[in-house]
C-alpha cells in the first residue's frame, strides 16, 4: 500500500474508531506518550542466556546449571505496569490494533542488540487454541516485525504437537519445563544452517522458547535467539 493511503486508512479508522491509551484511558494512542514514559523497561545488565537482570551481566545462578538450547533470551521489558495490560488486552481481548505500536518497541530493541538473524519465528499456539481466540498474538506480532525489518516471518516450519496447560497457570519451573517436553515439532527444509529469533508476547523461565530451539537445532538450524515483549521477574 502507497504510504498517502496507508495515512487516508488509518486517518478514516480513528475517526471511526478512536484510540484509547490502555494505560491511563486518554483518547490518542493505544499508548499514549506519557504512559509511555512510564513503560517497565529492563535497563540493567541481564543474563546472556535467560535475559533476567543480572549483576555485571553474568549468568544468572538458574543458568549456570541449565542446560539449554536457545542461545539467549532477551525482552524489552518487564511483565508489569502498562505493558502487562497491553499484552493482556492484545492477547485476550481482540485489541489485536495495538500490535503495530508493540512491533515498534520490538524493533527498536532487537536492533540494539545487534544480533544478525535470518527468520522470525513465533512461538505456535496448538489449533485448538487457535480456534479458541482466533489469533496468535505471537505471530501478529512476528509478522508486524517481518514488515519493519525486511526479515522473512515463517509461520509453518514450527509446530505445536500437542495440547498442554498455559504456562502462566503452572506453578514452578520444574512443571513449566515438564510442561514442554516434546511439546513442538519442526519441519527441517526451512531452517538448516539459519540463524532464527523466535518471536513471543512473554516469557518467565525461558522453558517455551528453549524447548522450540531444541527442535529447531535438531532440525540443524545454525543459531535460535528468543525476543519477548516482556519478561516476568
Amino acid at each position: 500500500m502507497l504510504p498517502q493511503l496507508r495515512r487516508l486508512q488509518g486517518a478514516a479508522l480513528n475517526l471511526l474508531f478512536p484510540r484509547f491509551c490502555v494505560g491511563c484511558g486518554k483518547e490518542g494512542d493505544y499508548i499514549c506518550p506519557e504512559c509511555a514514559q512510564k513503560l517497565p523497561f529492563i535497563d540493567t545488565a541481564v543474563c546472556p542466556r535467560c535475559g533476567i537482570p543480572s549483576a555485571y551481566g553474568y549468568l544468572c545462578p538458574h543458568c549456570v546449571s541449565w542446560q539449554s538450547s536457545i542461545d539467549g533470551i532477551r525482552a524489552p521489558f518487564r511483565f508489569e505496569g502498562v505493558i502487562r495490560e497491553a499484552i493482556h488486552k492484545m492477547k485476550y481481548q481482540n485489541l489485536t490494533a495495538i500490535v503495530p505500536q508493540l512491533a515498534i518497541y520490538l524493533r527498536d530493541f532487537w536492533l540494539a542488540q545487534s544480533l544478525e538473524v535470518d527468520i522470525l519465528i513465533p512461538v505456535p499456539l496448538h489449533r485448538r487454541r487457535l480456534r479458541e481466540r482466533g489469533y496468535n498474538q505471537s505471530a501478529l506480532l512476528a509478522r508486524e516485525l517481518s514488515r519493519l525489518m525486511g526479515i522473512p516471518v515463517d509461520e509453518k516450519s514450527l509446530t505445536r504437537a500437542r495440547h498442554t496447560l498455559p504456562q502462566a497457570r503452572t506453578e514452578s519451573v520444574a512443571e513449566r519445563q515438564r510442561n514442554v517436553i516434546g511439546l513442538f515439532a519442526c519441519n527441517p527444509e526451512k531452517v538448516k544452517d539459519r540463524k532464527i529469533l523466535l518471536i513471543d508476547d512473554v516469557t518467565t523461565t525461558g522453558a517455551t522458547l528453549d524447548a522450540c530451539a531444541e527442535v529447531l537445532k535438531h532440525a540443524g538450524a545454525a543459531a535460535v535467539w528468543g525476543l519477548a515483549l516482556a519478561k516476568e521477574i
